[in-house]
């Protein structure tokens, strides 16, 4: 069911993670939100770190707000994007490396890369009970950060199934991974009925690892398809909610995972066999890569597609016009009512810095503007484009409040 973008041509978003604040540096560290809410410094940083980065998209001109992630912890290259429901969930216990024999294929690098140091800097919990939803508290983050605009705050959290890659079994409770996944997919589809039934009604699960496994194992792979039963049962009872997959290739410290990087082997499982109403996918950093693969599905798309019209690798701020270029190209083969505009993957886990972030997103709402005007549509409105609200206002430059008193007179 399609709700925060429902009414929207070409609606601007991003992925979800935000670079915080420099003055936000407190972490929850597997505490309970009440918890940590009780702590006067930390209830007055997190409120206002919610504020200013629900402020400075609304700046930005995005029409699909997010809450930027921080809830979760700014340590190295983002592990607790994973970690928040495994630190809260029963059934986890201590921080482990995990040895090369149960890692992913995929996962393997070598010493001498920033990859391998994020492997091995990274520590997991061993499974060690049977797994049992225990409160995430995302009804409460989400009811903070929607609180602050009157514009859909879309809620992201990352998938159970990716998850479980860095977890190894040490109970007998399980006999294989499968077990593990399917009740982590229990555990979370309670806590995202709680965030639908709190009144949420965009939400985001990041990166099924159907993209990865199918181009490792064949998309037809007896593990490939149930991970896609585990995914839908992980959003089961949704129907009511605009529901988005997030898909990229990685981002540990603005890093890309993976060199088989093509979405042919998987477009199928994410248009057709996945619940859900949004599929995104990682676009500006691979030079459109397999954007031709939608044209069979141009006139009987299901699912609007959010295509990453910038890159969170790169620095260089991309320019309004950059971003519009990139829509005209997808507009060949994905109509305008369904296809929404975002970044490749969130700004945060050890990303790009804040300012950076912010241009980058107000070009994403430039450009989706642009676009619209070519093709009649109503445009949104951008603060951070408007003269008249430079934080400097050069005299006689167009459309500053002298240069329209000067046209009056």
């Amino acid at each position: 069911m399609f709700t925060a973008t429902a009414d929207l041509i070409l609606p601007s978003t991003t992925t979800g993670s935000f670079p915080r604040p420099r003055w936000f540096d407190l972490s929850m560290l597997g505490r309970p939100l009440d918890t940590c809410m009780l702590d006067v410094h930390f209830r007055e940083k997190f409120q206002d770190a919610l504020a200013v980065v629900i402020s400075d998209q609304e700046r930005a001109g995005l029409d699909v707000l997010t809450h930027g992630d921080f809830h979760v912890d700014e340590d190295l290259a983002g592990r607790a994007w994973h970690h928040y429901p495994l630190q809260r969930w029963a059934g986890f216990e201590g921080d482990h490396l995990q040895p090369e024999v149960t890692t992913a294929p995929w996962l393997h690098y070598p010493p001498g890369t920033l990859l391998n140091e994020i492997y091995t800097g990274w520590r997991w919990p061993h499974v060690v009970d049977k797994i049992e939803h225990k409160p995430l508290d995302y009804p409460k983050l989400w009811r903070m950060a929607q609180a602050k605009t009157r514009k859909p705050v879309k809620f992201g959290t990352c998938c159970s199934q990716v998850m479980a890659l860095f977890l190894d079994i040490h109970t007998p409770k399980y006999n294989d991974k499968r077990q593990v996944i399917w009740d982590m997919a229990e555990a979370m589809n309670k806590e995202l009925l709680a965030l639908r039934d709190a009144g949420c009604r965009c939400i985001q699960i990041e990166e099924p690892t159907f993209h990865f496994m199918a181009n490792t194992y064949g998309k037809d792979h007896e593990e490939v398809k149930f991970m896609i039963d585990a995914f839908n049962r992980e959003v089961q009872g949704l129907d009511d909610v605009e529901l988005w997959i997030h898909t990229c290739w990685g981002n540990p410290n603005m890093q890309r995972v993976m060199d088989d990087t093509s979405y042919a082997n998987s477009i199928e499982i994410y248009l057709e066999r996945c619940r859900g109403d949004v599929w995104t996918v990682e676009m500006k950093d691979r030079n459109q890569k397999d954007l031709e693969l939608f044209a069979p599905f141009k006139n009987d798309l299901k699912k609007k597609i959010g295509l990453g019209a910038v890159s969170h690798r790169t620095l260089q701020a991309d320019r309004p016009e950059d971003v519009a270029a990139e829509i005209r190209k997808a507009l060949k083969y994905i109509p305008a009512e369904r296809l929404i505009v975002s970044s490749d993957c969130g700004f945060g886990r050890q990303g790009c810095n804040r300012e950076i972030a912010f241009y980058k997103a107000s070009a994403i709402a430039q450009g989706c503007n642009i676009v619209r005007r070519e093709l009649g549509l109503a445009v949104t409105y951008v603060p951070a484009a408007d003269p008249a609200l430079q934080i400097d206002v050069v005299p006689g430059r167009r459309g500053t409040p002298a240069a329209r008193g000067a046209a009056q007179d």
